[in-house]
């Protein structure tokens, strides 16, 4: 068996980028549109899913696309680095604030 070589439909992102959109999907979370539900589920379930449920894939068809892109800007990231949560990026408050909206009430 050969051993996985990487592909070029995995782009390599910055961590700039992926702060930028960790910090829109974020801010969509916290409002009450129809996505926000979809777009917590995704950063929750990548902060803690074994207390916060996971994503189902599918779920990257029921948001508009530039919504699925910021989820598959992080999750390009996630597969080119090291298991690294948003507080990397400073957003720790904004996770925590995140589960008392979405899953404490």
């Amino acid at each position: 068996m050969n051993p996985p070589q990487r592909r070029p439909v995995v782009r390599a992102v910055t961590f700039e980028e992926v702060g930028d959109a960790i910090g829109r999907l974020i801010d969509l979370a916290r409002s009450k549109t129809g996505q926000s539900r979809l777009v917590a589920d995704f950063l929750l379930a990548w902060w803690n899913g074994e207390d916060n449920g996971h994503f189902p894939i599918l779920h990257l068809c029921n948001v508009d696309a530039i919504i699925a892109e910021d989820m598959l800007t992080i999750m390009a990231h996630l597969a080119q680095e090291p298991t690294v949560y948003p507080d990397a990026w400073g957003y720790r408050d904004a996770m925590e604030s995140l589960v008392v909206q979405w899953r404490l009430s």
